[in-house]
């Protein structure tokens, strides 16, 4: 398995380079993973170090997924040092919270720019590696993609149009062998998050309308996206998973007066 994840650092993509390669490992195949990041860190490094601690191989990549410049050049670095790729996994992203009339341009922008581009671009220059390999695409959306969400800003524009460039992608590279999915995280603690749910009474509301009645964790989105990309899922392309507990197929259910299964 040889794999390029963006946003690798933390988080969901830190918890999906770990798993690509345990699962690699565990199939007899030889662990190659690309962590990429937006700035070198101490985290990268550690994921790079637990990955090498298992036996298999990692290599950490930096660049600002909004200079155009940087995909191409992410995914030539793990082309060669791997000498191709098998999985090429979009999850990086940005989130700038606040309502549609309040954002500025640069904003806005800058959100297209690494949430949308930044992951038209990597697949571009992933495609001819992915049909010599046979590989699979995965794309991190969100849940907020599926639904509209009032004070994401530019973040739930993003997320669908994400979500329907990779299922676009998903029917033109299916003759040529390379399958595309979409992982949809719902609510998941991540460094990103977790100063949210550091507020008791917040976690708490938010885990009581959530079917499962916990807060996703990064390994249950990365399970997801390792099964996207191996064989596993070998005839199965253009989906977009929900990984939410439940949640958003929870709506009618809060409906006042509503039959409820309790």
């Amino acid at each position: 398995m040889r794999a390029l994840v963006t946003g690798g650092s933390s988080g969901i993509g830190a918890a999906a380079s770990v798993r690509l390669a345990e699962a690699a490992l565990a199939r007899g195949e030889q662990a190659m993973i690309a962590v990429a990041g937006h700035e070198a860190n101490d985290r990268q490094q550690e994921v790079v170090g637990t990955i090498r601690g298992m036996g298999g191989t990692a290599i950490a990549l930096t660049g600002n997924l909004g200079d155009p410049a940087v995909p191409s050049r992410l995914v030539g670095d793990t082309v060669e040092a791997f000498g191709g790729l098998d999985a090429l996994v979009a999850n990086a992203g940005v989130a700038n919270p606040a309502p549609l009339n309040d954002v500025s341009l640069e904003d806005w922008d800058e959100m297209f720019a690494v949430n949308l581009r930044g992951a038209w671009l990597l697949a571009k220059a992933s495609f001819a590696h992915l049909q010599a390999s046979g590989g699979a695409a995965c794309f991190t959306s969100s849940m907020s993609g599926q639904l509209p969400h009032a004070g994401s800003g530019p973040y739930s524009p993003t997320k669908a149009a994400l979500t329907l460039m990779a299922q676009t992608f998903a029917l033109e590279w299916a003759p040529d062998g390379v399958r595309v999915n979409v992982v949809s995280p719902g609510m998941t603690r991540t460094a990103m998050t977790e100063k949210m749910y550091l507020d008791p009474d917040v976690k708490a509301a938010r885990e009581a309308i959530i079917p499962l009645h916990r807060i996703g964790d990064p390994l249950d989105i990365a399970n997801v996206i390792e099964f996207l990309v191996s064989p596993l899922a070998g005839y199965v392309t253009g989906q977009d998973i929900c990984v939410d507990g439940g949640f958003s197929k929870s709506i009618l259910s809060h409906i006042p007066g509503r039959p409820s299964s309790k």
